[in-house]
């Protein structure tokens, strides 16, 4: 079969940003899901849309995401039909060739641009037939980079209108454990803070972000089209006061060290400023304010210098001097002068502000040269391999040169070649409101130097990444990774050498061991050896030149292939259905702008999925649910909503064996009566968790019975949930029973979900979100999720031992927060007050006994098992379990 395919030339704080764009009436977006996972700083992503075309005529559905510029794509693919299109990385011209053909007859052209500081924007398209559905699924992987004593993992949501099916799952496990985490960014406050749930426990955390319908609405940045805004979780792990964090898997490690309590280094900085005519308006004005608060944060035993320059150069001191406070203020009066005026001789001035640093030698100190400008050299020596060739002359790598570009006009690639040459960086300043900020902020980041001269000694060790560095600063981290010599951890021994102040320090635990990850590894370790060495192997093709350009560009490219990564010198081809056209999608250069596009409103259209009988599982799964008896005597129902089966046959009914009763239930009373468990009910167990706060080990206690709980009880919202224990010992729940208002049933079992309506009833048939009034249920493959209002609940199946149970999970409370119920309990306050002979706990003043145990949390989909304190029921809820228990 004859395919068409498609090109994507893609180079990738971590960002997932992702929108799958409507045109009106034609597409319906019914399920859009942001998956990351984040191991030893290393994060895999996961953006999965599911369209559907609605309309009677085969259309064009256009997915479109914003990729991380720092991120590489390792996967994508899309499934029409049952049939997946998955994407194959090739070499970049390899690809290239295979499109001119194609490329020559005038078909489409996909565009991969760059969108504001940090993102790529990736987009493809396929024509979809008259009813169908399409899933597209993209895959990318980054390692996320520490600042100033933090990690990033920011999650852009644009999916450019309301969707029903919409969340954002974040599972972070760090073996050194994790230190504190937030969750910050515009979708995080106001209505939408309430749909967030975080759950951190030590070495683990889970971020949830599950928005209603109609919170999609009302935030900030959101509207009819929904949401548009960033969702950032903000983290940091426990340091190691010596080697730091080591973590072993497959023959590859890899190393995370920010050691503890170190001492600062005094810096010798200069600082050299472009005030050059394209610098003038706001450019020069937030330079002024930033080079002011930067002035204000130099310490005594910093010495500084400051230069100015357009076509000359313009000395401040013609020497380094102490930062006193007379000198600070003469040199905040410098900056406020500071005026634009004439061309631009970048080499001039950044060869003064070396010479000034070499002829300030001074024991125990770090040095640094920081230059800002925003343009091309146009005066003096103006060709940039010359200027570069000299610049690294003077250095003769002493100390770092970091090179920051103030806007577009500005020739990036030219000040990152001449940053890595001196083992620095460069970044780009954007021209906006908080350019002063983006300026201190840089700054911030290498102000205090804690170690010079660092060196990664790895015996035992083969293929290591970097292992050399100029400088450390406090609140960053040095990573390395390589593979350890015939996977033998006993003759791998790590030891890190570095200059603090004026003496040699050594950094070394004998009896630090190689965390490894285990027999079930999935490879992240090695991942991460690859990812670091491809990024480091792109710096050295950009810094050299002749054969070693050659060999450095076609190693990446060879681990690119190896790896899957989308880079600068590969590119990802995906087989489309036959007839379709082919695109080729090209990274931009960087500083490209992107052409704005108009995005138009979206408006659903009905859509009826294929009805479907219940199998006999079904049909004994809804037998044996509370309230439901054998009877013949069923009249018809119809169907309540599209995606739901109706009983339309007396025959249908008879096999659903559903007492009359049950159809009549609107009529009567559904509140339920709180009685006391039964004499008669079963030893069985069920432990519980409940979170405490202040990273305080939860507490868990035990229900005894095959008794049902009370889960959500909302009186204002007329909503009850309830849930019946199994009649295993920890089970899990059989079933769980939804009920809203007086008309309105819902009944959940491991193998079917059935609305009743009055005197219908239905049964939810394949993926598609329902929606009942201010009910809407969606089933996916191993959890039903439920939302009412602004109340959303998940719960997840579970299998253990062959059989299949229930968990639910309240995943937003009613704003109004008048509810009660198991899974309402908020996190519990408390204090150990003994120890020993037996630990006991002060809650409210009152003292209870407990114990260490552990229990498994099943409110998480990797049910993994936590250390707890084992209570009583009654300590643990402050109240009796009658207070929980219906009929």
């Amino acid at each position: 079969m004859e395919r068409a395919v498609v090109q994507i030339a893609l180079f990738g704080l971590l960002v997932a940003s992702a929108n799958t764009l409507a045109d009106k009436d034609d597409w319906d977006i019914y399920s859009f899901h942001i998956n990351s996972t984040v191991s030893s700083r290393y994060a895999t992503t996961i953006i999965t849309s599911r369209v559907a075309n609605r309309m009677n005529d085969p259309k064009e559905i256009e997915f479109h995401v914003r990729i991380p510029k720092n991120a590489f794509i390792s996967k994508f693919r899309m499934l029409i039909d049952g049939q997946f299109y998955d994407g194959v990385v090739k070499g970049k011209e390899r690809a290239e060739q295979q499109y001119a053909e194609a490329v020559s007859l005038g078909q489409s052209a996909g565009i991969v641009s760059s969108v504001g500081r940090t993102m790529e924007e990736f987009k493809t398209s396929v024509t979809l037939a008259a009813h169908k559905k399409v899933t597209f699924e993209l895959t990318y992987e980054e390692l996320l980079k520490r600042r100033l004593g933090k990690y990033e993992l920011q999650i852009h949501a644009r999916p450019m209108q309301p969707v029903k099916d919409f969340k954002v799952d974040v599972y972070i496990n760090e073996k050194a454990g994790i230190n504190f985490m937030e969750v910050k960014g515009g979708l995080s406050t106001k209505a939408l803070a309430n749909a967030i749930t975080r759950t951190h426990v030590d070495k683990q955390a889970w971020v949830y972000f599950y928005p209603t319908e109609d919170q999609q609405k009302t935030c900030d940045s959101c509207g009819e089209q929904g949401m548009n805004g960033d969702l950032v979780i903000v983290y940091d792990v426990n340091r190691n006061p010596s080697l730091g964090d080591i973590k072993k898997s497959d023959g590859y490690f890899v190393h995370h060290f920010a050691p503890l309590n170190l001492v600062s280094i005094p810096k010798n900085v200069v600082f050299v400023i472009d005030q050059s005519g394209s610098m003038h308006g706001k450019k020069i004005q937030q330079t002024r304010i930033a080079l002011i608060h930067i002035l204000s944060d130099l310490l005594e035993e910093d010495h500084f210098g400051l230069i100015t320059f357009d076509s000359a150069v313009f000395h401040w001191k013609r020497e380094l001097v102490q930062a006193t406070r007379e000198n600070l203020e003469s040199a905040k009066k410098f900056a406020r002068e500071i005026v634009q005026r004439g061309a631009t001789d970048i080499s001039k001035a950044v060869l003064e502000g070396a010479h000034m640093l070499n002829a300030h030698p001074r024991a125990g100190s770090a040095s640094l040269l920081i230059l800002l400008t925003d343009g091309d050299p146009t005066s003096g020596e103006t060709n940039p391999e010359v200027i570069q060739s000299n610049v690294r002359r003077a250095i003769a790598d002493k100390f770092p040169l970091y090179c920051l570009g103030f806007g577009f006009d500005v020739n990036l690639k030219f000040l990152e070649k001449m940053s890595l040459q001196n083992n620095g960086v460069a970044r780009r300043i954007y021209e906006d409101s908080d350019a002063d900020l983006q300026l201190t902020g840089f700054y911030n980041e290498v102000a205090t130097p804690l170690l010079t001269d660092v060196t990664m000694i790895y015996n035992g060790g083969a293929n290591l990444t970097q292992t050399n560095f100029t400088q450390f600063y406090n609140g960053s981290e040095i990573v390395v990774a390589g593979q350890i010599t015939d996977n033998d951890i006993a003759t791998f021994t790590p030891q890190v050498v570095a200059i603090s102040r004026n003496r040699r320090v050594t950094f070394s635990d004998t009896n630090a061991a190689v965390d490894p990850e285990g027999p079930a590894s999935d490879g992240s370790v090695q991942r991460v050896w690859a990812y670091l060495t491809v990024k480091q192997l792109l710096e050295k093709e950009l810094v050299l030149s002749g054969p070693e350009k050659e060999n450095a560009k076609k190693e990446a490219l060879e681990l690119s292939l190896k790896y899957n990564f989308v880079t600068p010198f590969t590119s990802m081809v995906v087989t489309k259905p036959q007839g379709e056209n082919t695109d080729v999608l090209h990274k931009p250069g960087e500083g490209k702008k992107q052409a704005r596009n108009q995005w138009g409103h979206h408006h659903r259209r009905k859509f009826s999925p294929p009805s479907r009988a219940l199998t006999r599982k079904q049909h004994k799964s809804l037998f044996g649910m509370s309230g439901f008896r054998s009877s013949p005597d069923i009249p018809q129902v119809e169907s309540l909503s599209r995606g739901i089966t109706a009983i339309d046959s007396l025959h249908q009914a008879q096999d659903f064996m559903v007492h009359q009763d049950l159809l009549d239930y609107g009529r009567i009373n559904i509140r339920p009566t709180i009685v006391s468990p039964r004499a008669t009910d079963a030893p069985l167990s069920h432990r519980f968790l409940q979170k405490a706060e202040n990273l305080s080990l939860p507490l868990c206690f035990d229900v005894t019975g095959k008794v049902q709980l009370k889960l959500v009880h909302h009186p204002n919202g007329e909503l009850f949930v309830n849930g019946q224990l199994d009649s295993v010992a920890n089970g899990g729940f059989r079933n769980i029973t939804i009920l809203l208002k007086t008309d309105l049933r819902v009944e959940i079992t491991a193998d079917v979900i059935v609305l009743v309506e009055g005197q219908r009833m239905s049964v939810l048939a394949g993926d598609h979100p329902i929606t009942v009034g201010s009910l809407t249920v969606i089933r996916r493959d191993k959890e039903i999720d439920v939302a009412v209002g602004d109340t959303r609940m998940l719960i997840l199946i579970h299998k253990e031992n062959g059989k299949e149970f229930l968990w639910p999970i309240l995943r937003q409370r009613p704003l109004d927060d008048d509810i009660s119920g198991i899974l309402a309990l908020k996190p519990v306050v408390y204090e150990e007050v003994q120890q020993s002979p037996s630990t006991r706990l002060t809650i409210k003043g009152q003292d209870y006994d407990a114990a260490r145990a552990s229990a498994v949390d099943y409110s998480i989909n990797r049910s993994p098992t936590h250390d707890c304190w084992l209570m009583s029921v009654e300590s643990a809820l402050q109240r009796s379990l009658d207070d929980f228990i219906v009929t």
